[in-house]
């Protein structure tokens, strides 16, 4: 799914375009460890986690999207990081579980 699908479909707002970018599964989590241990390169995340971290730990799994939830500002530092890092950043007024809902036609993300 393209990046403007995931902003469309979570009624969100591109804040970080990387040209091209886009996510064949969606993984949902606030807790970084648990990303770094299940989330499938390829992958949106879904989260409200919105500080530097979350761009570090997308880099070493391969999830070139991330949708920050409930309105949460990106920081200046984070959207820095992301255009840097080639992450892209949706943020939506939805919840996690509205957002991942409305992004359920991706499948599960799973490190196998």
């Amino acid at each position: 799914m393209l990046l403007n699908e995931i902003a469309e479909k979570t009624s969100g707002t591109v804040v970080v375009n990387i040209p091209g970018v886009e996510a064949s599964c969606a993984y949902s989590s606030d807790l970084l460890s648990d990303v770094m241990g299940h989330c499938a390169d390829g992958a949106v995340l879904i989260t409200i986690q919105n500080h530097l971290n979350t761009i570090a730990v997308c880099t070493l799994v391969g999830a070139g999207i991330i949708v920050i939830c409930h309105g949460r500002p990106v920081p200046d530092d984070m959207a820095a990081a992301a255009k840097r890092e080639g992450v892209a950043i949706v943020a939506t007024p939805l919840s996690q579980f509205e957002a991942s809902v409305r992004l359920s036609s991706l499948p599960a993300s799973a490190k196998q």
